[in-house]
């Protein structure tokens, strides 16, 4: 099933899950990102979060925030969230989208990344809910009239 036909019978809203919000569920037990994230209803992420969760994880090991074992279930986990999700891929078009301003600035290039994905789904903003951490993607998606969970 295409993600467009999912859009026209989900059942809930559509939420794009931003970086934070996956490593506060994963890393750090965050019981309402896991909600959201798991929540009915299709789950889409740019593929620079999963990129930005495997180095956070790899590099929290490094540092020595837990064991082998735990890296590898903390990889798991999010293996099993990518599969879950319909995945953007960053483009030319979303690399050159980034160039613009977003409605509240400063952003951060990886942000402006996640901004400029979501602007790629071509569906109203209002069906789109955003589940981040991030208290700067938090307010430009508000500003673009997303809902935060």
């Amino acid at each position: 099933m295409s993600a467009a036909t999912r859009l026209l019978e989900r059942p809930t809203a559509l939420r794009y899950v931003e970086t934070s919000a996956l490593l506060a569920a994963l890393m750090e037990g965050d019981v309402g990102a896991a909600a959201s994230i798991n929540a009915d209803g299709l789950c889409v992420a740019s593929s620079l979060t999963f990129a930005e969760g495997h180095r956070a994880i790899i590099r929290a090991r490094a540092m020595g925030r837990f064991h082998a074992d735990h890296e590898r279930h903390l990889l798991a986990a999010l293996g099993k969230v990518e599969a879950r999700c319909d995945v953007i891929r960053m483009s030319d078009a979303i690399l050159a989208a980034v160039r613009s301003p977003l409605p509240i600035e400063p952003v951060r290039t990886l942000d402006a990344i996640h901004l400029r994905s979501l602007e790629t789904l071509d569906e109203d903003p209002k069906h789109i809910v955003v589940v981040t951490r991030d208290k700067r993607i938090e307010a430009n998606a508000r500003a673009m009239g997303y809902g935060i969970e």
